[in-house]
Parts: structure tokens; sequence; C-alpha cells
């Protein structure tokens, strides 16, 4: 009796614990996948560098999908409502002057939880502080020479598509 009690038991932790290992009911691997869109702007100095395929690429790689695509020229106007939470640093002219210094490539890409993967992707902000490895670390040299800009939230990646990116232009 008592043997076949511990095989019970045994067997029902076993049994919960391979669940748990191998993806059962409540696991990790099996919740319904968290779709976002994410805006990216390839920076002057990665388009000056030309790396803006090799950005793609990790990103696509990684499995995000890129929904639109774009170059641009960054107005005084459009540059003052995105950094407006930079206007009273010391840098601010600094980041404005450097970022409407050439064309930028705006792009939306969308996959799970493509917002932090993307920053995950991409390294901290400053690239002589992110790890090898990542889009910054790799390519970046400086806190502002960072090569891409990217969406902190969800919440501000629908506001700055919508910023960069006219209705026309995004797919449904």
């Amino acid at each position: 009796m008592r043997a076949a009690v511990l095989w019970g038991l045994t067997s029902s932790f076993l049994v919960s614990s391979a669940s748990r290992l191998y993806g059962g009911p409540g696991m990790r691997q099996n919740r319904r996948p968290q779709m976002e869109r994410t805006l990216i702007l390839c920076k002057p100095d990665c388009m000056e560098k030309n790396l803006a395929g090799e950005v793609i690429a990790r990103f696509e790689k990684a499995g995000l999908r890129l929904v639109a695509a774009k170059m641009l020229r960054l107005t005084s106007t459009l540059l003052d409502e995105h950094y407006a939470h930079l206007k009273d640093k010391p840098f601010f002219p600094e980041i404005v002057a450097f970022m409407a210094s050439r064309p930028v490539l705006a792009l939306i890409l969308e996959g799970d939880q493509a917002v932090a993967r993307v920053r995950d992707l991409l390294g901290p902000t400053d690239s002589r502080k992110a790890a090898k490895g990542t889009i910054r670390g790799d390519l970046g040299t400086s806190n502002m020479l960072n090569i891409a800009h990217a969406s902190d939230s969800v919440e501000n990646a629908a506001i700055e598509v919508k910023r960069f990116f006219r209705a026309d232009e995004i797919p449904a």
C-alpha cells in the first residue's frame, strides 16, 4: 500500500515537472503572441556608413517583419516634436542638428513583443556600453552615434508611427 501511494505521488510529481519543462498548460511557450508594431529610425550615422541593410537583416533574422519603410529628411518642426522631452537638455541643439544632417530611413517593424525585442537587439542607447552582438555594440560608436532610434513602449510606438508615416503608407 505504501509503495503504491509513494509511486502515485512520484508519478504525479514527474508528470507535473515534465509539464513545466516541456510546455504544459499555463507555460510561457503556450502564451498567445503579442503582435506589436514599433518604429525604427536608421540615424544619419547608420546611413553614412551604409549599414541600413545590415540593421534590417538583423531584425528580420530575429523574426521581425518589415511592414513599411521610407527615406525622409527630418524637419526642425518634426524633430522639435519628436525630441520635445529633451528640449530643456543642453545637448538638444546637437541632437536636432545631427538628426537633420542627412536623410534617415524610417521603418515599421511588426512581431511578437516587437518593442522589447527591438530594444534588446539594439542594446543600450550608449553604444560604448552595449554588448558585442547587439546592433549598437557592433556598429555604434557613442551615445548619439548609436545607429538607430527605437520606440521605448507600445504606446510611444503608436504615437511615433503616426508621427513619421501617413495612414496610407501603412498596410492594414
